[in-house]
């Protein structure tokens, strides 16, 4: 089925964001990993889990719009501390969840609800995003970032 150019674009630019989390997150979640902390691991991993599904179907819809799914990547940002990690995740993500509230409107006025039903659904994803990097902010100011990377060595 042809779809609207500027859906395409949108969806594109989308794949892209979607893409850059996914090799932040995977690298990240690695660096937890070599620094003991298995609990962020475990958590930063499946944000590229979900991060991956979310390209997945961007590309299928693509795809299904008749469009060329053009796999770039923005600027890869990888942090050096992990407070640094979750500050950044938070404003890639709160970023993330804008730009899909701008898309779905897009859609909207192109009137294609198969693009709005997908990208509402991704949308609540990257809610969930942000709701953790937020949980995770909130504690290290709470507790300190020390007590706070205790925590975060034990997958209790």
């Amino acid at each position: 089925m042809k779809g609207q150019e500027k859906n395409i674009e949108v969806l594109n630019s989308l794949l892209s964001d979607e893409l850059t989390a996914i090799n932040e997150c995977i690298v990240h979640s690695k660096m937890c990993e070599n620094w003991g902390y298995k609990k962020l691991h475990k958590a930063i991993m499946m944000q590229a889990m979900d991060e991956m599904h979310h390209a997945e179907w961007l590309i299928e819809r693509i795809i299904f719009l008749e469009g060329i799914p053009p796999v770039k990547l923005n600027k890869v940002i990888i942090a050096s501390t992990i407070h640094e990690m979750i500050e950044n995740n938070y404003t890639d993500e709160f970023i993330g969840v804008r730009s899909y509230n701008d898309a779905i409107k897009s859609a909207r006025d192109l009137k294609d609800q198969g693009t709005v039903d997908l990208l509402t659904k991704i949308l609540k994803i990257e809610e969930g995003h942000v709701d953790w990097a937020e949980s995770q902010k909130a504690q290290i100011e709470q507790m300190g970032l020390k007590n706070y990377l205790i925590t975060q060595a034990s997958e209790i």
